[in-house]
């Protein structure tokens, strides 16, 4: 009974060192929800040559929780602690594997830290209306003349890096502050179903390109698309390329810009 204790002890501890990763939840889950439209074909651009190095990089956690299996399994089968002699070996390899994770995660710590202080999406131009629409909407490729544009991607950024805070610590009031109702909703219910589990994002880089810039009905909509690397929970730094998209009610002065829909891009 003292054996399967201690094995037990030993399985759930390794259980534990990838959970965090498995229930890392950045700010929208990586989910498209929300408003969904068709970007113009040309501004498709593929993933940097870097992807699929970090894919690769992933397999490392989840081959040393196998090799700590495949050792339990051993000790298992030669029954007892005694059989233990021949198994320690590719015990050492599976600790040496974890060592080499965790040096490499110390050695790629991010090089930007959160902003603070951003303040909602505000350039003087005229953003949609509704939201939870399941279909894309088609759109012409036009950004109106004298746009902002500097300036509104500076915010823009801001804003991204703000919400994934915002979201580490749990903050609805911050995130009401910058999403449309229905937006709030799905992101509360993330929180909800999040638990007491702790995130925590950081944003090695990002980037962002405006896309279009079109009114619908009573709001003008502005598609800008984020591209960059997050690290979530102190995991391996993964690829970001989703399309946010703000609206602005064009009937309400100083009417700040509030998000609208998430649109995650296909990564070819």
């Amino acid at each position: 009974m003292k054996r399967f204790l201690i094995l037990l002890t030993i399985a759930l501890t390794c259980l534990s060192l990838f959970s965090s990763i498995a229930e890392a939840r950045r700010f929208g889950g990586g989910n498209s929800f929300g408003k969904q439209r068709t970007m113009p074909a040309q501004r498709v651009q593929r993933a940097p040559d870097a992807a699929p190095a970090q894919n690769r990089n992933k397999w490392l956690g989840p081959l040393a929780g196998l090799a700590i299996g495949a050792g339990l399994a051993s000790m298992f089968a030669g029954n007892g602690i005694g059989g233990l002699g021949s198994v320690l070996p590719l015990l050492l390899l599976a600790g040496l594997v974890m060592f080499l994770i965790a040096k490499f995660k110390q050695s790629q710590q991010p090089n930007m830290q959160y902003v603070g202080g951003a303040a909602p999406y505000n350039a003087s131009a005229p953003m949609s209306q509704s939201i939870y629409s399941e279909s894309a909407i088609p759109v012409m490729n036009s950004i109106p003349q004298g746009f902002p544009i500097d300036s509104f991607l500076r915010n823009a950024k801001a804003s991204f890096i703000r919400l994934q805070a915002a979201n580490d610590r749990k903050d609805i009031n911050d995130v009401r502050e910058y999403t449309t109702p229905e937006i709030f909703a799905e992101i509360s219910m993330q929180m909800q179903e999040r638990g007491n589990v702790v995130q925590r994002t950081d944003v090695i880089a990002i980037d962002a390109e405006l896309l279009e810039v079109a009114n619908e009905g009573d709001f003008t909509i502005a598609s800008v698309r984020f591209t960059g690397q997050l690290r979530e929970n102190d995991g391996m730094p993964e690829f970001v390329d989703e399309i946010w998209h703000v609206q602005k009610n064009l009937h309400q002065e100083n009417a700040p810009w509030l998000l609208a829909g998430i649109q995650q891009k296909d990564i070819h």
